[in-house]
């Protein structure tokens, strides 16, 4: 049921990651993906040694994806993780596996820790983060700006 994404996947991935863009603050980003910039995504992380997963029955239920924490060399070993499910998979035990997923291929690849970026307004994700062994490090207050207001984003780290 958890298989690398393709580009095939795009369009699927893009329709369940804009609902979340377009009415929650699961995430800050407010200009939803298209399924160009979605394929675009899986294959640059594919070129960089990273990853896109998918949680796969008759039809796309989630995905997690990690890339480089930030730029340069001096953060090669530190990834950060984007993991959303479609609202029918929650409780499956499919994100749990998708994130189970990113963290195995990213230390095979040589990864040291995986950060998540969580909205201080998801206290589901900071939950769900906390189940998977990772543990807050930072708040960066009013980090976010969405829906006329500025969000807190809290850091969680996990040792790989």
């Amino acid at each position: 049921m958890i298989r690398r994404a393709t580009a095939s996947d795009a369009s699927a991935i893009a329709a369940l990651w804009n609902p979340y863009i377009r009415g929650t603050l699961v995430t800050f980003n407010s200009a939803e993906k298209s399924a160009d910039e979605v394929a675009r995504m899986i294959a640059d992380r594919d070129a960089a040694g990273h990853a896109t997963f998918v949680a796969a029955d008759r039809e796309i239920l989630g995905f997690a994806s990690y890339a480089q924490f930030r730029g340069g060399i001096g953060y090669a070993t530190c990834m950060e993780h984007t993991v959303l499910l479609a609202p029918q998979a929650r409780g499956r035990g499919l994100g749990s596996a998708l994130l189970t997923a990113v963290c195995d291929h990213a230390r095979a690849a040589g990864a040291h820790q995986m950060i998540a970026g969580v909205s201080a307004e998801n206290p589901d994700g900071f939950a769900f983060h906390a189940r998977l062994g990772f543990a807050e490090i930072a708040r960066v207050r009013e980090a976010g700006r969405k829906f006329g207001r500025f969000i807190d984003l809290v850091l969680m780290q996990k040792f790989l």
